[in-house]
C-alpha cells in the first residue's frame, strides 16, 4: 500500500511541476505538431511541451499548426511560421487558411489563390472566395458568384454552377443548388 501511495504522490508532483508553466499564460491551446498556441497580454506565440517558448509572443493572432506551419498575424497581415520558430513567410496577406493537402488559401486585395509550402503562388489569386483543399479538391467562387471545385493544379474539376460549396470530407461535399443543400461526390455527382 505504501508503494502505491508513494507512486501516486510522485506522479502528482511530476504532473504539477510539468504543467506549472501554463500559469504564465492567459490561454493555452491544444497541442498540434508538438506545440501549443499561448496568449498573454493580447499577444500569441507557441511553446513546446516543456513550456519552452519556440515562437515568441509577438503576434496578434495565430492558427494552430497544420502540416508543419502555423498561420500568424502581425499588423493586420497574415503569414506563416514553421515549427522551429522561423518565419517561413512574412505576413503580407489580408486572410489565409491553414495548410491542407500541401496548399494554403491566401487572400490579397480581395482575390484568393493558393500558396505552396515554400511560399510560392501555386494557384493564382483570381477567385472571390475560396476554401481549403481536402481530398485533392478545393471549393472556389468565380467573379460571377458561382462556386465550383478546382484540383491542386488549378484546373476546374467540378463546374462553377453552385450558389455555395463546402470543402470535401471523406469524398463528400455539400453544395447549394436551386436553393437546397445537396451532397455531391468528387466527380460532381449528386448523392441520394
Amino acid at each position: 500500500m505504501k508503494k502505491y501511495l508513494l507512486l501516486l504522490m510522485t506522479l502528482s508532483v511530476n504532473i504539477c511541476i510539468a504543467q506549472s508553466w501554463t500559469k504564465n499564460y492567459e490561454y493555452v491551446d491544444d497541442w498540434k505538431c508538438g506545440l501549443a498556441k499561448v496568449e498573454k497580454a493580447n499577444k500569441v506565440g507557441f511553446v513546446d511541451q516543456k513550456g519552452k517558448i519556440v515562437i515568441p509572443l509577438i503576434y496578434d493572432d495565430a492558427y494552430a499548426f497544420s502540416e508543419g506551419f502555423a498561420a500568424v498575424k502581425s499588423d493586420g497581415k497574415w503569414g506563416f511560421a514553421d515549427s522551429t520558430g522561423k518565419e517561413a513567410l512574412k505576413p503580407q496577406y489580408s486572410d489565409v487558411c491553414s495548410f491542407s493537402d500541401g496548399l494554403a488559401k491566401v487572400e490579397k486585395n480581395g482575390s484568393c489563390g493558393y500558396i505552396d509550402k515554400t511560399g510560392n503562388i501555386a494557384i493564382g489569386l483570381k477567385y472571390t472566395f475560396a476554401g481549403n483543399f481536402a481530398d485533392g479538391l478545393a471549393p472556389v467562387c468565380n467573379e460571377k458568384g458561382l462556386w465550383g471545385y478546382i484540383d491542386k493544379t488549378g484546373k476546374e474539376a467540378i463546374s462553377f454552377k453552385y450558389k455555395f460549396a463546402d470543402s470535401f470530407s471523406e469524398g463528400v461535399a455539400r453544395v447549394m443548388k436551386d436553393g437546397k443543400w445537396v451532397e455531391i461526390d468528387k466527380y460532381g455527382k449528386e448523392l441520394k
